[in-house]
Parts: C-alpha cells; sequence; structure tokens
C-alpha cells in the first residue's frame, strides 16, 4: 500500500519563470491528489512563507531565481524538512551556466567552446567567427537567450541578454540536433528532440503551442544514443546532481554530444519534456510525481 503523506508543493515564486512554474505545480498538485495525498499548495512569492502544518515532503515546482538557485533548499534544509530535486550546492552550480560548464570541463564532459562577458560595451571577440549564442548566466527557460547570425547584430544582442543579468556566456552555436535527456533515480530517460518549426528554440517557442515538435525516443542509432545519455548523466553527476534532472544536449551531425545546460528542477506540466521521456519510458504523470516524492522521502528524518 502506498503512504499516503501531507505534501507541500511550492510553485509559481518571484522570479521570471513564475508563469510556467505556477503551471509545473498546479499538474503536480493535481496528480498526487489523485494518489490519495493531502496536497497544499505554497506560493513563495513574497519572503515570511510558512509550510502548511503537518508537510511531511516538499515538492519543489519552482523554476528559476529562488527555486533552482539553491535558495529555497538552503531555507528548506534549514527547516529540516525533505524536499524534492538537488540539495542547495548542487542546484546553486547547476543555476550558473559557468560553474556548470567548469564542473563538465574537469569531469571531461562535451560543451562548447565559450566566453563570460560582462559589460554591452564588449567588441566583437578576437578569433571567433558567427554564428554565436548569447546567454545569461544565471536565468533557465532560455531568458535572455539571443542568437547571432551576423556581426552587425553583436551589439544589440549583447545588451538584450546583459538586461537579464549582470554576465553573460557567449558560446559557439552548436549545428546539428537539438535533444534533451531527463534522468530519474540515477537513469537517463529516452533522449526528447526539439524541432522548433521556424527560427530557433528560445522562449517564444518553448512555451507557444505548436512552435515546435518534440520526437521521443529521437531516432538515432544505438551508439549516439548511448553517447548521448552518456554526457547527459555525467554532466548531472559533474554538478552533485541527486533524484532527478534534465540536461539539454546538441548532437553535431557526426553524433558527437555537446552539453548546452543542466536543469535541476525541469518543468513538469503534463507536456513538459521531462514528463514526456518518462512517459516513452513507460512511466505515468502521477507515478513521475510519486517517484520524485519517494526519492526525496529517503532522506526523511526518522
Amino acid at each position: 500500500m502506498m503512504e499516503k503523506l501531507n505534501i507541500t508543493v511550492m510553485l509559481g515564486g518571484p522570479s521570471a519563470e513564475r508563469e510556467v512554474s505556477l503551471n509545473s505545480g498546479a499538474a503536480v498538485a493535481t496528480a498526487l491528489r489523485s494518489l490519495g495525498h493531502v496536497v497544499a499548495e505554497l506560493d513563495p512569492r513574497a519572503p515570511g512563507w510558512r509550510l502548511a502544518p503537518g508537510t511531511q515532503v516538499v515538492f519543489l515546482a519552482l523554476h528559476g531565481t529562488y527555486g533552482e538557485d539553491g535558495t529555497v533548499q538552503t531555507e528548506l534544509d534549514q527547516l529540516g524538512v525533505p524536499y524534492t530535486g538537488c540539495d542547495a550546492e548542487a542546484s546553486r552550480i547547476g543555476f550558473d551556466k559557468v560553474l556548470t560548464k567548469q564542473r563538465c570541463v574537469a569531469a571531461g564532459v562535451p560543451t562548447a567552446r565559450s566566453l563570460v562577458l560582462d559589460t554591452p560595451k564588449t567588441p566583437w571577440p578576437m578569433g571567433w567567427n558567427p554564428p554565436l549564442v548569447i546567454k545569461p548566466v544565471r536565468q533557465g527557460s532560455s531568458v535572455g537567450l539571443q542568437f547571432v547570425e551576423r556581426v552587425e547584430e553583436w551589439a544589440n544582442a549583447l545588451a538584450e541578454a546583459l538586461r537579464h543579468d549582470s554576465q553573460v556566456l557567449m558560446e559557439e552555436k552548436i549545428i546539428g540536433r537539438e535533444g534533451t535527456v531527463g534522468i530519474l533515480d540515477d537513469q537517463p530517460l529516452p533522449i526528447v528532440e526539439v524541432r522548433p518549426k521556424s527560427g530557433v528554440y528560445d522562449y517564444r517557442t518553448k512555451y507557444s503551442v505548436g512552435a515546435a515538435e518534440y520526437v521521443c525516443p529521437a531516432v538515432f542509432d544505438a551508439a549516439t544514443t548511448k553517447r548521448v545519455q552518456s554526457a547527459a548523466v555525467g554532466a548531472f553527476r559533474a554538478i552533485g546532481g541527486r533524484d532527478y534532472g534534465r540536461v539539454d544536449v546538441m548532437v553535431r551531425p557526426n553524433g558527437d554530444p555537446v552539453v548546452l545546460e543542466v536543469n535541476s528542477l525541469p518543468g513538469m506540466t503534463e507536456t513538459s519534456l521531462m514528463p514526456k521521456a518518462a512517459a516513452a519510458a513507460g512511466i505515468g504523470y502521477a507515478e513521475l510525481c510519486q517517484r520524485m516524492v519517494a526519492l526525496a522521502l529517503k532522506r526523511r528524518k526518522t
């Protein structure tokens, strides 16, 4: 018999990804209630929030700053309440694209060539040719993501990316197929290939219905599938990840994977990529939520 629990789902929050988080949390709460759990929903938009009395475990459906950067994890550690997903340190590293890249490089995980920039007056970098990608160091959901196809676009793209953070990461734009690998209990799920119907996979495309199609399992040969999944698991382990996460990867035409970033609290709407990957592995949405809770409960103090 499954233990019936008092669960608080934290959703919303103060980040730029608030709306996505509200949708994730609502879907999670519905699924957990369908399993018979008593679920409270808590939106920590402002300081001073309190967990519902009797909370046995917290399901983190937060995205972006505060939720994924280790802040709420530190607060919950101080309360002594188990919560889903990565711990505070892994969250802090995973949310910072520069720290993530440093960990990946040290672990031998393939990543794109890059530079870190912090001023909009930076001239076009010597020794680089377009196309390039510029992304805020500490944002998620493609917030502030810029693609530079021509040198003339450089100044505007850099300024726009720096509106979202004090530092940006500039990388070579990898030409190839875009995929993402969900990781559950240290095991990779089937690869999801992302195919934007036009343009690039930015914030608008990601959250516009019908703007992209998703293929899961992605159609790669067995050797490429293994390399992509191995790179994703390697990146997740490099940041110290636990329980579950999602790693975004580009796959070059020769099949070589290039890790883009690690998501410590991936989207959890029923159409999000992590649930798609789980479904391809035969894990339904409610069961996925239950497994995430079960992994957190292993840390419950008796």
